[in-house]
């Protein structure tokens, strides 16, 4: 489940070659608010179930700012929608480092049980922001070993994303389902 057409579009194209169709459905769900995203997906992911009835996935991607303890975490979303681009990059300049961690944990129930599948990737957060905008913070963040950002990158991203990781371990997941039936 999503509103985010980038997020679906990045979906679609890393499962499809796997075998996996992705319907999206957009329905706002009311996220729980807490830096605990394991938590915060149990709980989409639940309310999400509720309201759809049939298996399904939902994700939360977020930063871990090593200048900021590890935040935003879980309130990534709530945190890009106050600062944006140009003020998150000078925000992240002013702290003694501008490590961080990109992040995405998947849930997935089939109205049985709950699996959780994480990836991540290391990078840092460049003194401008480079590229298009129009995908929250892909425009902020470079990945460790490349000089792009993330939205400079466009497509070639999925290769090396931590939606990609999430998305890879929740594919091979559903394969064993799919031997057991």
């Amino acid at each position: 489940m999503s509103g985010n057409q980038h997020k679906v579009n990045e979906v679609q194209r890393i499962l499809a070659p796997v075998g996996v169709e992705v319907v999206s459905v957009s329905r706002k769900i009311e996220e729980l608010q807490t830096e605990d995203v394991h938590r915060l997906v149990r709980d989409k992911l639940t309310k999400a179930f509720e309201a759809i009835g049939r298996p399904l996935f939902v994700e939360h991607t977020g930063l871990y700012l090593s200048g900021l303890s590890g935040l935003p975490a879980g309130l990534t979303q709530i945190f890009w929608d106050k600062l944006e681009a140009d003020r998150f990059v000078k925000l992240v300049a002013g702290l003694e480092d501008a490590a961080v961690t990109a992040k995405t944990v998947l849930g997935y129930c089939d109205g049985r049980q709950i699996r959780l599948f994480e990836g991540s990737i290391e990078g840092t957060v460049p003194l401008v922001p480079a590229g298009p905008t129009d995908f929250q913070w892909d425009c902020v963040f470079v990945p460790n070993g490349h000089t792009q950002t993330f939205a400079e990158m466009g497509p070639a991203k999925d290769a090396i994303s931590m939606r990609r990781k999430a998305l890879d371990q929740f594919a091979e997941y559903l394969k064993t389902c799919e031997g057991v039936r």
